[in-house]
This record gives C-alpha cells, structure tokens and sequence, in this order.
C-alpha cells in the first residue's frame, strides 16, 4: 500500500511518500506527481514513511526528475538506510539530489 500527502507551499511542493513503492502502486504516485508539477519550481520529496522501493519506484522518480529540471529543482529527504542502499547499489544516489 502507499500513502501520499501533498503540501503545497508557494511553488514548492512537498510530498510525503509512505509504504511501498512497487510495480502495483507507483502508477499512482506518477499520476500524483504529474496533476501537481505545474508552477512548481522546487519539488520534495519525503521519503521518512517509505519502507520499500522497487525498479518501478525508481523509474518514476527518474522520470519526474527530468520533468522538473525544465523548470526547477527536486530533491528527495528523510531517506532511511534501506532506501539508501538502493539508491547507492542503482546508482540512484548519484543521479538524485538526496539529503540525507
């Protein structure tokens, strides 16, 4: 199951992304993402809910990464060790604007 909260802030836009990013629930969180980016120049993403991220999960954030750059920044927060040996063993973490 996932869990996303969004907070709209201005032109920044914080979404906090709870349980599992897989195959079955990130077409949700890409159709969050996508009916939200319109005037957002800073986009973050809070990952301190996030138990699992699959490949799919992945794509999602590759993909809305090269969405935003034409008009602004993302970057991903809260990303618990787990999270973060995935996106080390991916090559995610080079890719991505991580804080950890």
């Amino acid at each position: 199951m996932l869990n996303v909260e969004k907070k709209l802030n201005g032109s920044e836009l914080v979404v906090e992304v709870g349980g599992r990013l897989d195959t079955s629930t990130s077409p949700e969180l890409e159709k969050e993402l996508k009916d939200s980016l319109g005037g957002i120049d800073k986009l973050v993403l809070d990952f301190a809910k996030l138990e699992y991220i699959s490949s799919a999960g992945l794509r999602v954030l590759l993909a809305t990464q090269k969405t935003i750059n034409g008009q602004g920044e993302m970057k991903i927060i809260n990303v618990s060790e787990t999270i973060m040996e995935i996106f080390d063993m991916t090559g995610f973490s080079d890719i991505l604007d991580i804080e950890e």
